[in-house]
């Protein structure tokens, strides 16, 4: 069953990074594309985009392209992930992140998401995720 971006903004409404933001624009199976725009709650005092906000906003592409190239709801989890900022983002920027897949096996997909503010690179973010066994195995 192929899910949508619709389906994955459906879902998310209530859940962390529905309530963070994130807008799913695309969902693939060679890529998945989002949208943040940036608000107060988005900022460390410093007045520029918190670290986790930037690895939430990431780790959902992820998770979202891993689900659509299952596509049987087998559940998994992200088991490692690594971030770079290099540009900051501001209350009012809109970031465009795009997720594609740098593996796909049978227990593990490897997936790397570019960010960008205004056409530039401001964050690139690789993340592992786990299929899970049934509950309780």
């Amino acid at each position: 069953m192929p899910v949508t971006a619709a389906d994955g903004n459906a879902a998310i409404q209530g859940f962390f990074p529905g309530e963070l933001g994130v807008e799913l624009v695309s969902v693939d199976p060679e890529e998945v594309r989002g949208r943040l725009t940036v608000d107060r709650r988005h900022l460390h005092p410093g007045h520029v985009v918190h670290g986790g906000v930037w690895v939430a906003f990431a780790d959902t592409l992820a998770a979202w392209g891993t689900m659509r190239n299952l596509g049987d709801g087998t559940p998994f989890s992200t088991v490692e992930l690594k971030a770079n900022v290099v540009a900051a983002g501001r209350e009012g920027d809109v970031l465009d992140g795009v997720a594609r897949p740098l593996h796909r096996g049978g227990r593990t997909q490897v997936w790397e998401v570019r960010i960008e503010r205004e056409g530039r690179l401001a964050a690139f973010f690789t993340c592992t995720q786990m299929m899970l066994g049934p509950a309780g195995a």
